[in-house]
């Protein structure tokens, strides 16, 4: 017959056993210092601020979410909600189109920032060249039919 003794035993036991395997098959901290270290091919400072552009992209689309989901929320309301939210999705699209179009063009890491009529573009280049820079704008352009303000950076 099966005690509560003999189950906190065989518990106790597996838990043990457990443990005693993980701490045996996980790599010590001297063998991860041995490892190779696996660089980022990207800059630190477009890292930041992607990883900032989508905390806010997110937290925008949360919002129009909520809109969206909510009981007392209007028709209209929704409808805005839902038009601000396709309209954000086209934006971070159009974004990355630029950024593709810079690599592939110009071989240079870029950040893409699109507000309205304003597109900002940091570029991660050694020295500043205001002919690529000129470069840049034109092409940028060329893809709208409305004028747009457009401001390259080199970091």
């Amino acid at each position: 017959m099966i005690t509560k003794r003999s189950v906190w035993f065989m518990t106790l036991f597996s838990l043990i056993i457990t443990l005693s395997v993980y701490y045996i098959t996980v790599p010590s901290e001297k063998e991860l210092g041995n490892s190779p270290v696996v660089k980022a091919e990207e800059s630190t400072i477009l890292t930041a601020l992607r990883v900032e552009s989508d905390k806010e992209m997110e937290s925008l689309m949360n919002d129009l979410r909520f809109i969206l989901s909510g009981v007392d929320t209007t028709s209209e309301e929704k409808s805005k909600a839902y038009d601000k939210l396709k309209e954000l999705n086209i934006t971070r699209g159009e974004e990355e189109k630029i950024e593709e179009m810079i690599k592939k063009s110009y071989s240079l890491d870029s950040f893409v920032k699109i507000n309205g009529d304003q597109i900002r573009v940091v570029v991660l280049a050694d020295k500043h060249d205001s002919s690529v820079a000129d470069s840049i704008m034109k092409s940028i352009q060329s893809n709208f039919d409305s004028p747009k303000y457009i401001s390259v950076k080199f970091e």
